[in-house]
């Protein structure tokens, strides 16, 4: 399984968008340099409220182009970048990854998955009604979080659009995805 880089972006500054960049540097164990979000240990306010210490398993997030897509269907125009994500890809069902599944990116770079972004009432903030679009339920009742994946860094290296992403799923048995 492969897909495609379609955009990278990164953020200095606690916003909630991110602005496309050419290139974004992945440091293995801290996350995108630069970033905001980069680091050992937790950076998101509220997971640093609850406790500084926690590691951080956010280090990278992803979101798959084709969510643009099905909002955009409902009325809503988001483009990468505008929901915080650091790696906008396409061709890859991000949220039917297992935990540990691997990413290898471009030439270099290798994320490890650990789970999913748990959307939040920032993306009302951005545009209201959104967070509807990438939260529901299913049939049976469980929550179902659309707002992409998040993982860390274990190998380095330079991230561009364009570049090939190859999914490598970890040994079984595999476990879903839950927020992190």
């Amino acid at each position: 399984m492969s897909g495609t880089v379609t955009a990278v972006s990164s953020n200095g500054e606690y916003t909630f968008t991110k602005p496309n960049r050419d290139s974004i540097t992945l440091l293995a164990g801290l996350g995108v340099e630069g970033d905001v979000h980069a680091g050992v240990t937790v950076k998101h306010r509220s997971r640093v409220a609850q406790d500084p210490t926690q590691p951080n398993l956010r280090q990278v997030h992803l979101i798959h182009e084709e969510l643009f897509a099905e909002v955009r269907a409902a009325g809503f125009e988001v483009l990468p970048g505008d929901l915080g994500e650091n790696i906008t890809t396409s061709g890859i069902d991000l949220l039917g990854l297992p935990v540990g599944t691997l990413l290898r990116i471009g030439d270099d770079a290798v994320l490890e998955v650990t789970g999913l972004r748990n959307p939040c009432l920032q993306i009302d903030n951005f545009q209201d009604g959104l967070l509807k679009q990438v939260v529901g339920r299913d049939e049976a009742g469980n929550i179902v979080r659309k707002a992409g994946i998040m993982s860390i860094v274990k190998n380095g290296g330079v991230v561009r659009p364009g570049d090939t992403i190859k999914v490598e799923l970890p040994g079984g048995p595999h476990r879903p995805l839950e927020r992190v």
